[in-house]
C-alpha cells in the first residue's frame, strides 16, 4: 500500500520529518543522567501500565547511529528529537559533561547524514530536583529552564536548523497537574493554573536566552485542540467553548495577543500567581514558526454538576486508533485554517507530530500496518488542502520514527513507523515508513 501523493505534490523546501521524544527513546539509566519525575511516577505502582519506565526504552543513547541510518534511507529531511533536562542537568542546575557530549555526538551524526537537526528543549523530562521544589507549579522552575536552554545552545546551538522551546505545555501543565494523567500526576487546580502560568514563562524565558546567542528559527509546539459539541444545546456549545480556552486559546492568545482568555481569567483568576500579567510581554515575544501536534477530535457535552469546567467528553462514531482515539483528519484540516486565519496569518505552520498507535508484529521479518498509511496519507491530503488554501504550511514530522516508552501507557502502544522488539532491540521499518520512502526520498 502506498500513498496518494508524491514529495513533487509539496511547495519546493517543504519539509518531510520523523519525531521522538528523549525519555521515550533513549534509556535513562545511561550516560550518568538523573532521575526525572517520570522515573519516580512510573516507579509508584498503578501510574503505568505494565509497571514500566523508560531505564532502557530503545536504547538510542547507544544505537542512534543505526536510527539515524534508517531515518536517512527513508528520505526524510529533518530528524525531530529533544534534549533531556535531567540528562544535561540531573540536579536542575549543574551540567553533566556526558550529557552534552551525548548531545554532541547525536547531532553531529545527524548533520553527517545530511539530515537537519530539528531539536525541542523540553519534551516532559523534569529532573527530579525540580519536582522537590513543586516543579511547574514553582516560578523557580521557568527560571532554571533558561539556564538549562543556555547550557544547550552554546554547546549545539550552530548545528541545530531550528529550535522549539517547549512540547505541548497543554500536557506539561494541564493533563499532569489537573486530569493527573501524566507526571507529576496531581489533580489540583491551583497548582495546574500556576503550571499553565510558568510553562508559558518558561517558554518566553527560553525565547530570551536564545536570541541573546543569536538563535534563529525559534518556535514552540502546541497540542491544540479542535473541540465540537456533543448537540447543538447552547449548554454544550458553551462548554465546547471552555473547552477551546483550555486547549487552545490559553495558549494562541498568550502568545499571540499578549494575554489570557477573559473567560478563564475570569473562571480560575483566583488560582493564578501573583504579577502574572507582568510577564506577558516575554511570553508573547514574535517566533519565527510555530508547530502543530494533532491526533484526534475532542466531542464535547456539557457537566453542570461537575466543578469548573463543567465539560466531559463524547466517544465519537468513527474508527479509533489503539489508544481510542478517533481517526478524524477533518480535524487538523479546520484547525490549521483556523490558527492561521485566527491567529498567525503569514508565520509558517508545521505539523510537528501526527500520527497512530496501533497493535502491530512482526511476521516473516515484515511489519504490515495499512491502517496508519492510510491514516498518513488522510491527513497529509488535509494539509495538501490548507497549502491549496493559502495556509504557509512548512512541513510535517509523522510520530513516532520508532515504537517507544508511550508514557503512562508502557510499552503497549505503538506509534512507530518503525518496530521495535523490546527485548532484542531489532529494528524493523514497516510498511508506512516504506511508504513514506516511496513518496519522498527522490527529488529531496
Amino acid at each position: 500500500m502506498s500513498f496518494t501523493f508524491t514529495r513533487q505534490d509539496f511547495p519546493e523546501g517543504f519539509m518531510f520529518g520523523a519525531a521522538t521524544a528523549a525519555y521515550q527513546i533513549e534509556g535513562s539509566k545511561f550516560g550518568n543522567c538523573g532521575s526525572s519525575h517520570w522515573d519516580t511516577w512510573a516507579a509508584t505502582p498503578g501510574n503505568v501500565a505494565g509497571a514500566n519506565d523508560g531505564s532502557v526504552a530503545c536504547d538510542h543513547y547507544h544505537r542512534y547511529a543505526e536510527d539515524l541510518d534508517i531515518i536517512q534511507s527513508g528520505g526524510f529531511d529533518s530528524y525531530r528529537f529533544s534534549t533531556s533536562w535531567a540528562r544535561v542537568m540531573p540536579d536542575g542546575k549543574t551540567v553533566n559533561p556526558e550529557g552534552l557530549d551525548y548531545y554532541d555526538r547525536l547531532v553531529d551524526a545527524i548533520v553527517e547524514r545530511g539530515i537537519k537537526p530539528n531539536l525541542t528543549l523540553y519534551h516532559w523530562e523534569l529532573p527530579s530536583a525540580m519536582a522537590d521544589i513543586g516543579g511547574w507549579a514553582n516560578r523557580e522552575t521557568p527560571m532554571r529552564f533558561a539556564d538549562m536552554t543556555r547550557a544547550v545552545i552554546e554547546r549545539i546551538g550552530d548545528r541545530v536548523e531550528r529550535v522549539a522551546t517547549i512540547n505541548e505545555p497543554w500536557c506539561v501543565a494541564w493533563l499532569s497537574h489537573f486530569l493527573g494523567g501524566q507526571a507529576p500526576g496531581l489533580r489540583d487546580i491551583r497548582a495546574a493554573m500556576r503550571a499553565m502560568h510558568h510553562i508559558q514563562l518558561a517558554h518566553g524565558n527560553a525565547m530570551q536566552v536564545l536570541r541573546d546567542h543569536g538563535q534563529d528559527n525559534l518556535g514552540i509546539v502546541l497540542n491544540l485542540g479542535h473541540g465540537e459539541p456533543a448537540t447543538n444545546s447552547a449548554a454544550d456549545i458553551a462548554a465546547t467553548k471552555t473547552f477551546d480556552a483550555i486547549h487552545t486559546r490559553w495558549f494562541m492568545d498568550s502568545l499571540f495577543k499578549g494575554h489570557y482568555p477573559a473567560d478563564m481569567i475570569d473562571a480560575v483568576g483566583q488560582h493564578m500567581p501573583a504579577g502574572y500579567e507582568d510577564d506577558m510581554a516575554l511570553i508573547s515575544q514574535p517566533m519565527d514558526w510555530l508547530g502543530i501536534n494533532y491526533y484526534t477530535r475532542g466531542i464535547v457535552k456539557a457537566a453542570p454538576d461537575q466543578p469548573w469546567p463543567h465539560l466531559d467528553g463524547v466517544e465519537g462514531p468513527l474508527p479509533k486508533t489503539q489508544m481510542g482515539w478517533e481517526i478524524y483528519p477533518q480535524g487538523l484540516e479546520m484547525l490549521l485554517k483556523r490558527i492561521h486565519a485566527d491567529y498567525t496569518g503569514d508565520l509558517p505552520l508545521m505539523v510537528t507530530e501526527n500520527g497512530m498507535a496501533n497493535d502491530d508484529s512482526v511476521e516473516n521479518g515484515r511489519c504490515d500496518d495499512p491502517v496508519r498509511v492510510k491514516y498518513f496519507n488522510d491527513h497529509l491530503q488535509a494539509v495538501l488542502r490548507c497549502i491549496a488554501d493559502g495556509v504557509p504550511m512548512q512541513g510535517y514530522f509523522g510520530w513516532s520514527l520508532l515504537d517507544n516508552y508511550e508514557w503512562a501507557y508502557g510499552y503497549e502502544k505503538r506509534f512507530g513507523l518503525v518496530h521495535v522488539d523490546y527485548e532484542t532491540q531489532i529494528r524493523t521499518p514497516k510498511a508506512s515508513f516504506e511508504a513514506f520512502r516511496q513518496a519522498i526520498s527522490t527529488n529531496r
